[in-house]
């Protein structure tokens, strides 16, 4: 039985990535013994393209890729493997202003503004307080596409990424509390903490690094800058933040809570009213947004996580279990369990032990 995504019908906004986030592919693919010619040809990325780091590919075929690798290869930590072929050049010229900031938190406060450059579907936040560890600072990831596709991968060939540079830039400064994940792996994981040398937590609300402050306040030494400002101009004379349309900043809002419109209204500083008038002038409606959003999250949950169904019932704010299964039948023409099942026959899922969050962090 297969899943009938007959109702993922919002508009499906594509997404670029530069090809220099795929550095190491080619040679990880052929480390591992497999030919990468056919897998890149099946999500329509040209070879030739990943040679052109500045070249864009669409991050949704980018983030398949990776899954299909990672089961192609039989290596569920592949993209933990990649991001180990990876250096700080990944971020292209990111990477230049990133070198020159004055601090390791100045630095990632400037790619949080500025990680659109890379790519437009992923969000980068450094929090104050960590939501794990007492006393810690949070840098967190986010990916951000309609109808997410499976992103344990891209999740963490980013963290992994997000964990050298900043070891690279706070030296022996640097101290890494724990790692959040918001799946279930599906390498063990002792993998992932011998990866970070932390405490690894899963099934958490969001990817993220979970610091101390003396890292991010680390001052880095032989920063230049004159070449800081000039990276700096480029950036303001070629490169503007996207305009984001209400629509996508309420289906983002949605993703931190499956609450009422005046909820997420309150999220966005806008009034309910005002919010109601500019989705109409999109074309969209809030309930379709939040129905969209809620069967996002029920894949997501079954599909990536051991979280019992009772549970995603709750977090999906259904009132009990029969509701999610009735639900599912509407919404993908099967059961939960189905569903489940098919995520653990495709080898994306394997028990480790299951949790109680995921990447949607629905308040009621």
């Amino acid at each position: 039985m297969t899943i009938r995504d007959r109702s993922l019908t919002f508009r499906d906004m594509t997404a670029m990535v530069r090809a220099g986030s795929l550095q190491g592919y080619l040679a990880l693919m052929q480390s591992l013994g497999c030919k990468p010619a056919g897998l890149l040809s099946r999500h329509r990325i040209a070879s030739a393209t990943l040679a052109d780091e500045d070249a864009l590919i669409s991050l949704r075929s980018g983030m398949r890729l990776m899954e299909a690798s990672a089961i192609e290869t039989g290596c569920p930590d592949f993209g933990l493997r990649l991001s180990k072929l990876q250096d700080i050049s990944v971020l292209g010229p990111l990477a230049i202003v990133l070198q020159n900031a004055t601090t390791v938190r100045k630095a990632w406060d400037y790619v949080a503004r500025h990680i659109f450059v890379q790519t437009p579907g992923l969000v980068v936040t450094v929090h104050d307080r960590s939501s794990l560890i007492a006393g810690a600072v949070e840098i967190s990831l986010d990916l951000r596409l309609p109808r997410l596709p499976e992103q344990r991968q891209t999740i963490d060939l980013c963290l992994g990424d997000l964990h050298h540079i900043t070891q690279l830039m706070a030296g022996r400064s640097y101290e890494l509390h724990a790692v959040s994940l918001p799946h279930t792996p599906v390498a063990p994981l002792a993998v992932y903490k011998r990866f970070f040398n932390a405490a690894v937590h899963c099934d958490q609300p969001r990817a993220a690094l979970h610091l101390s402050p003396e890292t991010l306040a680390t001052d880095l030494r032989g920063a230049n800058p004159a070449l800081r400002q000039i990276a700096e101009d480029y950036f303001e004379r070629h490169f503007r933040s996207p305009d984001q349309s209400v629509s996508a900043r309420v289906r983002l809002a949605l993703r931190r809570t499956l609450g009422s419109k005046a909820d997420v209204a309150q999220l966005l500083a806008i009034h309910p009213r005002t919010l109601q008038r500019h989705l109409a002038a999109e074309g969209a409606n809030f309930e379709t947004l939040r129905e969209e959003t809620r069967q996002e999250a029920a894949l997501h949950y079954l599909r990536q996580t051991e979280i019992p169904l009772g549970r995603v019932a709750d977090l999906l704010g259904f009132s009990e279990q029969s509701v999610l299964a009735r639900s599912c039948r509407r919404w993908f023409g099967t059961t939960p369990t189905a569903i489940r099942r098919q995520g653990e026959d495709a080898g994306v899922l394997r028990s480790v032990g299951g949790g109680t969050g995921a990447p949607f962090t629905p308040q009621h």
